[in-house]
């Protein structure tokens, strides 16, 4: 037990000294938190459109006034000429395109119907499907108004409708922030884990360090213990300073408890480091380490849900996700803050995690060669 606390000593102090890391370990976060969380969202709410009006009506005038009237659009600009509508989207200038064509106020009141053309840049799918949807919103919202005024100069008619009552649990005002920031606490707790555990014995490698250590009497399990240990307490550090950030800055909500996701972080922990001890045994220089941890983050990043649900993926990609801790932790994570849910509730995943940290713990220890 001594010779581990000399060790965890050890590393401390090289922590502290290292001017590189004390960055990463402080400025990370808060750049995260600041940066990230604004720009990783899926919400539009700057798209641009342009009109091409041949109706020249009242009526496409208060249809373009209810776009130009929502916080999402921002008109670029009317024309007579689909080409040079379609040349602004070419250039990038708009993300939609609304035609009205000649006749749309006099079939809305003459025949019961009007057309409305939308052309939307779909280079982006997710993005053409936010604009689609809102397009449409905007649209019905502007029929119904058009059928009450209807309603009042012809004979009053009881219609009957059906009130729906939508209710959002776990992220009432749908703040897509909310969402966002603990899969943000997820990627900065594995930087700090995975990446930073695998440059550490590397780096003994490049410094000639290794070697004396390698001659002394310690243990591989004592010396890869020792190498885990002051990282798994300085990410834990991170998540709790994550965690505070979010609460102040974003007024992310706790509504599980803290104790069960600490502990499942620290399992996580496990998993994250043993991957980076795993990896460093095997690689002679920092390039290398930063290459392949770099393949495996963005691999596991991508598929972990972060950005698009793991329900829309294809099977085979889920069943892959059953060797992916991210996809564990993004998932826990939300749920604990967001849902409340408890031990009882995350227990497979824990579980699962856990088994996986001793596999891939012991395969480090194993992978260590002690060669003077």
């Amino acid at each position: 037990m001594r010779t581990v606390l000399y060790i965890i000593q050890k590393e401390f102090i090289q922590v502290f000294r290292n001017r590189t890391m004390l960055p990463i370990i402080f400025l990370v976060p808060l750049v995260q938190m600041l940066i990230l969380v604004y720009s990783a969202t899926m919400e539009m709410k700057h798209i641009n459109f342009v009109v091409t009006d041949n109706d020249l009506s009242a009526t496409s005038r208060r249809l373009v006034n209810r776009f130009e009237g929502s916080p999402f659009f921002h008109l670029q600009g009317f024309t007579f000429s689909p080409g040079e509508a379609e040349d602004a989207m070419d250039k990038g200038r708009a993300d939609l395109i609304i035609h009205i064509p000649e006749g749309f106020e006099s079939g809305i009141y003459r025949e019961n119907a009007g057309k409305v053309q939308l052309s939307v840049n779909a280079i982006n799918a997710a993005a053409a499907g936010l604009v689609a949807a809102y397009s449409g919103y905007t649209i019905n919202s502007f029929n119904r108004e058009l059928a009450e005024e209807n309603l009042h100069h012809t004979r009053p008619v009881m219609i009957k409708t059906i009130d729906v009552k939508t209710r959002y649990w776990y992220n009432p005002e749908l703040n897509y922030k909310i969402f966002m920031l603990p899969g943000i606490l997820v990627i900065l707790v594995t930087i700090i884990g995975m990446f930073l555990s695998a440059l550490n014995i590397v780096r003994e490698k490049e410094m000639g360090t290794i070697e004396q250590i390698n001659v002394t009497p310690i243990k591989k399990h004592h010396f890869i213990i020792g190498k885990t240990i002051p990282f798994w307490i300085i990410a834990l550090f991170e998540l709790a300073f994550g965690l505070a950030l979010g609460k102040i800055l974003f007024h992310l909500p706790t509504e599980g408890s803290l104790w069960v996701l600490f502990g499942f972080a620290g399992v996580y922990l496990l998993v994250a480091m043993g991957m980076g001890l795993l990896i460093s045994t095997s690689a002679n220089t920092q390039q290398q380490v930063m290459f392949i941890v770099f393949f495996f983050m963005l691999t596991f990043i991508m598929m972990s849900g972060i950005f698009t649900p793991v329900e829309s993926m294809p099977e085979w990609a889920s069943r892959v996700n059953l060797i992916n801790p991210f996809a564990y932790f993004m998932r826990v994570i939300r749920m604990v803050l967001l849902k409340g849910s408890g031990f009882a509730d995350i227990s497979r995943e824990f579980f699962s995690l856990l088994a996986l940290a001793i596999v891939l713990l012991s395969l480090a220890v194993w992978r260590y060669r002690k060669v003077a």
